[in-house]
C-alpha cells in the first residue's frame, strides 16, 4: 500500500484563508469546525447553496466570532462560483487551502443510483455531472489562480473510491462513478497546469471513506462494522491527509488513511 509522503511537511502559514465549498452539513460542515479552532487559520469562508436555511452552520459562525464567514455559492450556476472569486478579490483574501466538499448522490425521491443501463436519464446524469464534476471545475477555474502565492497552499476535493476506473469491480451507479472519475481527471489536469503557474500549490482528490451522512444513509447496511464514520472523524483524518501533503504529492488521488488510490 502506497501512502502519502510521510515527512515532515511544509505548514501552513500563520493568518491563513480557507474556503469549505459544501459547508451547511455533514463532511463539509465538521471540516469548517475544525478549522474554526486551528489557530494556524483567521478566517474561514464557508460556502453552501442556501445560507439561511444552514442553522448549524450560522451557528458555528456566530460562535466563531467572525473568523467563519458564511456565503451563498451554488457550484451549478457559473455566476455564482464567479461571484465567490469577485468576494475574495474585494476582501483581500487569498486562500492557502480550498476544500470542495459538495457532492451528489441521490436526493431521496426521483435521483438514485442506477444499477443497470436502463436506469440511465440524461437530465440526471446532468444533474449529478453539474455538482460532482462541472461545479468543482468552475471551483477550480475561480479559486486556483487566487489562492496564497507563498508558503504551502493545498486545493482538495472530495472524490470517492467507486470513482477509481480501476477499482470498479461492481458496476452500476453510473453517473456517480462517472462523475467522480471526471473530477478525478480535472484535477489531475489542473496540477499538471499547476506545476507550470502555481508551483507551491498541491492539488489532492481525497476519498473521505463511508460517512454517516444524508448521502450514504440509504446504503449503509452492508458496510462492514468499524467502517461507518463520523463527519468529525472524517474531517479530522482528512485534515490529517491535507496536513502531509506536498508539492510531489500534487495530482494524486487519496483516502481518508492516507493511502494512495490507483485511478
Amino acid at each position: 500500500m502506497t501512502t502519502v509522503n510521510l515527512m515532515k511537511p511544509n505548514d501552513f502559514p500563520v493568518n491563513a484563508v480557507a474556503v469549505v465549498q459544501g459547508a451547511s452539513r455533514g463532511i463539509g460542515l465538521a471540516l469548517v469546525e475544525a478549522l474554526s479552532t486551528d489557530p494556524r487559520f483567521a478566517t474561514i469562508v464557508a460556502c453552501c447553496r442556501t445560507p439561511s436555511a444552514a442553522v448549524d452552520l450560522n451557528g458555528l459562525a456566530k460562535q466563531a466570532d467572525g473568523k467563519v464567514r458564511v456565503r451563498a455559492v451554488d457550484v451549478t450556476c457559473e455566476d455564482s462560483v464567479r461571484a465567490l472569486g469577485e468576494f475574495l478579490d474585494e476582501a483581500g483574501l487569498a486562500p492557502s487551502l480550498v476544500l470542495n466538499v459538495s457532492g451528489l448522490l441521490h436526493d431521496g425521491v426521483q435521483l438514485q443510483p442506477e444499477k443497470r443501463l436502463e436506469d440511465l436519464k440524461l437530465a440526471q446524469l446532468e444533474r449529478v455531472f453539474a455538482v460532482n464534476a462541472l461545479g468543482p471545475a468552475l471551483v477550480l477555474r475561480e479559486l486556483l489562480p487566487r489562492m496564497a502565492r507563498t508558503d504551502k497552499a493545498v486545493f482538495a476535493a472530495l472524490s470517492a473510491r467507486v470513482g477509481s476506473i480501476s477499482d470498479n469491480r461492481l458496476g452500476g451507479w453510473y453517473a456517480y462513478r462517472a462523475s467522480k472519475a471526471a473530477l478525478n481527471q480535472l484535477m489531475r489536469t489542473a496540477a499538471i497546469e499547476a506545476r507550470r503557474r502555481f508551483k507551491n500549490v498541491a492539488l489532492a482528490a481525497l476519498h473521505p471513506g463511508t460517512t454517516d451522512t444524508g448521502l450514504s444513509r440509504p446504503f449503509q447496511a452492508n458496510v462492514p462494522e468499524g467502517k461507518l464514520f463520523s463527519p468529525a472523524f472524517v474531517a479530522e483524518r482528512l485534515l490529517a491527509v491535507i496536513e502531509q501533503v506536498q508539492i510531489d504529492d500534487s495530482g494524486q488521488f487519496f483516502a481518508w488513511n492516507g493511502e494512495r488510490i490507483d485511478w
